[in-house]
């Protein structure tokens, strides 16, 4: 996998045990150019400066990926920095482990800006850069429960955000094919990431490992490895696909 002169905006990369910035020290292990974007700037900092002192190159950005302005601003800042943006991976997401019947309205659209408009944002603003080369590459992040209905660590409402993530995906695709831009998805299950770390407990965990064939949780430099993949020019006659990352827990 070569990404040289590729630039790759990345969302929710500011947890240190995340898949985005998994994701950024991919890529950017492999010649791209990486802006790693979070609510939390410090976060993105630390991960920029992780990346830059292994001799990759990355930039750090504050970005509340549920307000279009910011993300509006955010995207026209890339492309003056670096030209363009050939490679989008929407990663930010939050979960609550809340029951139906006591979900407010205002969580509810809490859970869906940021798990599902913001992609809606950031697929907007970015679709005119790669429209004008001829050229992208956008993954988005599902999730299990988009497929098995939760029953993990979150809510209806999680399960519904993300299932609406795979619909969204494969109508980008289908809208998008001709101008050479792909757009993917996964689907990742339990990762060991800061998300699952602090929702489950440790009732929950071992109740989740029985239910994973392999017996683990996934990492997420091996969901990184996913994205990596599609991201690349060698897979640009995937797309409108939804690659599921969950160690067998779910199968289809």
């Amino acid at each position: 996998m070569n990404f040289k002169n590729r630039v790759a905006l990345i969302t929710g990369a500011g947890s240190k045990r995340g898949i985005g910035r998994a994701v950024g020290i991919q890529l950017a292990a492999r010649g791209a150019t990486v802006v790693l974007s979070d609510i939390n700037l410090e976060g993105v900092k630390e991960a920029c400066n992780e990346i830059n002192a292994q001799g990759g190159k990355s930039f750090p950005i504050q970005l509340d990926v549920s307000r279009r302005s910011e993300v509006k601003n955010a995207v026209k800042e890339i492309a003056e920095r670096f030209g363009t943006i050939d490679i989008l991976i929407n990663n930010a997401g939050i979960s609550l482990p809340t029951r139906l019947l006591d979900i407010s309205e205002n969580e509810w659209d809490k859970i869906f800006n940021v798990n599902l408009k913001s992609i809606f944002f950031l697929t907007q603003e970015v679709l005119p850069l790669m429209k004008k080369q001829n050229y992208g590459r956008i993954v988005n992040l599902s999730s299990v429960a988009a497929k098995r209905g939760g029953g993990l660590f979150g809510g209806a409402h999680y399960s519904a955000s993300k299932a609406a993530v795979l619909g969204f995906t494969k109508a980008v695709a289908r809208e998008v094919a001709s101008f050479g831009i792909t757009c993917n998805c996964v689907a990742p299950g339990v990762i060991d990431t800061d998300l699952t770390g602090n929702l489950l407990t440790e009732e929950m965990e071992i109740e989740r490992m029985r239910t994973i064939p392999m017996g683990r949780k996934g990492s997420p430099s091996e969901v990184a490895y996913t994205i990596a993949f599609l991201a690349t020019e060698e897979a640009g006659y995937i797309t409108g696909e939804e690659i599921d990352i969950n160690g067998g827990m779910h199968i289809d």
